[in-house]
């Protein structure tokens, strides 16, 4: 016996190069699409009513993962979601697949049921306990809407969130929140895409007018195929 051992016999086989690479990840942990190192996991989660995703989400979702070097994102659609209890909201299975559809080509996004699944009224803050039960060491993004902004510090135990997860509100052009938020604990990403509206293709889709590069063709192709937005189908 000389001392060696299979791990020094197989480092010893790899290139200079990939034994600086495996001294690196030892040393820091991972290193991103990017090529930074970073000691955990960076997963966004882009919750939403989907109904329908379009593609302003997606364009906010790769931004948010290129400007702060997510590993992924995932994307969960909401079940019963609290702000629309008293709004017709289409049922969660047909939002589900549209999403899984529209995120399907991006190897970055994943679409989980969490929300979908979990009896009851949807919460952010049990969204976040969710995820972060499921990647337990892993750093969280919270990516929200504009929309969202001004109804953070009213949401479900938020403060709580703060601490779960960093939050990303992703804007239209030229907004701007009145409403005071933590600091360091809420960023404000502009995404141009963002002037896309849900509302505006559900109605588009319901007066027969095209929805066509305002959502991924595969969702086009859904929402026609199963009369989604038709005034039956409320």
């Amino acid at each position: 016996m000389n001392g060696t051992t299979p791990m020094d016999r197989s480092m010893s086989e790899l290139s200079p190069y990939a034994q600086r690479e495996v001294e690196l990840i030892s040393q820091h942990g991972r290193r991103s699409a990017r090529g930074n190192w970073h000691s955990h996991a960076r997963i966004g989660i882009m919750g939403g009513t989907f109904d329908p995703i379009h593609n302003g989400h997606l364009v906010a979702a790769s931004e948010v993962a290129w400007v702060y070097d997510l590993d992924e994102v995932i994307f969960v659609p909401t079940g019963r979601p609290v702000f629309k209890l008293d709004k017709h909201v289409t049922n969660e299975e047909d939002r589900y697949l549209m999403t899984v559809i529209a995120t399907a080509s991006n190897p970055k996004f994943v679409v989980s049921r969490v929300d979908i699944d979990r009896p009851g009224v949807t919460y952010t803050i049990d969204t976040l306990r969710d995820i972060r039960a499921r990647y337990p060491d892993a750093e969280l993004f919270f990516i929200t809407g504009a929309d969202a902004v001004a109804e953070i510090m009213r949401w479900k135990d938020a403060e709580r969130m703060f601490d779960i997860a960093h939050f990303v509100a992703v804007t239209r052009p030229g907004y701007s929140s009145k409403v005071p938020l933590p600091a360091g604990k809420v960023d404000m990403l502009e995404i141009p895409a963002l002037a896309i509206s849900s509302t505006d293709v559900r109605q588009r889709a319901r007066n027969g007018e095209p929805v066509w590069y305002l959502v991924p063709d595969g969702v086009v192709q859904y929402i026609a195929k199963h009369g989604i937005y038709d005034e039956d189908a409320k």
